[in-house]
């Protein structure tokens, strides 16, 4: 009998649902909650025995190792893809506060945001990785757009242009080339890249996603979403001339009638140039 991590592998891979990021993390999850279900001492599992107790111990695991809010909610996403697959739709609950997991907490007033210093490019030996790092902190991308941009393609003078299918959601967007420094990561990515991708041609996008995955992990380079936080705010105060307040600066309550209409200016400008429609989520990233 095949085991469980090999038919659930198998199918995620009959069931392409979702973007190439989203299928990633699906499998990885799927793989991660059967090890941990032979490590709770369930045997011989195959995709079909999907049940409640089996949900129960995994989120009681993830629940005792620390897990935040949100990597919960997630992984029961994935169960529940599962669960769907196999026709067991009841066996997760519809409503994650049977589960007993509070609500996300998005915005804390303490700052995620992470420089990418020189160190770090230094313990990166693909060249390919280490210009995607460069092209999120230089720009706030997302890793899959900084590993699908055509740097060739995007360079349009003042302006990086992202395709649709590059981004989340499918929805493209510019981001401005301000500074001699943009302009210097874009011309060097062009010239790693030629007319292509930042995915080397002997590769497809997941298997430079786990090179990158890996190469990351192997260099001690953690929360590299960090670098999309401080492009945030560093945009944010080039904007306002004062720090956002998850680096310090005042809060918007503290802020008079004049620098709240420029504090919110500012979030749309930020907001659209990260991708997002709404300038609230600027909340996670600047504070409030």
């Amino acid at each position: 009998m095949q085991d469980l991590n090999y038919q659930l592998k198998q199918l995620c891979h009959r069931n392409r649902d979702g973007s190439f990021a989203t299928q990633h993390a699906r499998e990885r999850v799927l793989d991660l909650a059967a090890t941990q279900l032979r490590e709770a001492g369930f045997r011989h599992l195959a995709a079909a025995s999907l049940k409640p107790k089996h949900v129960d111990t995994l989120v009681s695991r993830w629940s005792s190792e620390g897990c935040t809010v949100g990597t919960i909610k997630n992984r029961l996403a994935h169960l529940r893809w599962w669960a769907e697959k196999v026709g067991k739709q009841n066996v997760v609950q519809r409503n994650n506060d049977g589960y007993g997991i509070g609500q996300r907490q998005l915005v804390t007033n303490v700052s995620k945001a992470r420089e990418l210093q020189g160190a770090d490019l230094a313990r990166i030996s693909d060249p390919y990785t280490a210009m995607s790092l460069r092209l999120q902190a230089a720009f706030g991308l997302r890793r899959e757009e900084s590993i699908k941009i055509r740097p060739e393609w995007a360079d349009r003078g003042n302006v990086l242009a992202l395709k649709d299918t590059w981004t989340k959601g499918g929805r493209p967007r510019e981001v401005p080339v301000r500074t001699a420094e943009q302009r210097q990561v874009l011309d060097e990515a062009k010239s790693l890249a030629g007319q292509g991708s930042l995915i080397p041609a002997n590769k497809t996008y997941v298997e430079q996603l786990r090179r990158f995955e890996h190469q990351c992990a192997a260099a001690g380079i953690q929360r590299v979403h960090g670098l999309r936080h401080q492009y945030a705010q560093a945009r944010y105060r080039e904007l306002t001339g004062w720090a956002a307040p998850v680096a310090g600066g005042p809060r918007s309550k503290e802020l008079n009638a004049q620098e709240q209409a420029l504090d919110q200016a500012a979030r749309l400008i930020v907001s659209a140039e990260l991708g997002h429609e709404r300038s609230q989520v600027t909340a996670v990233y600047l504070g409030r």
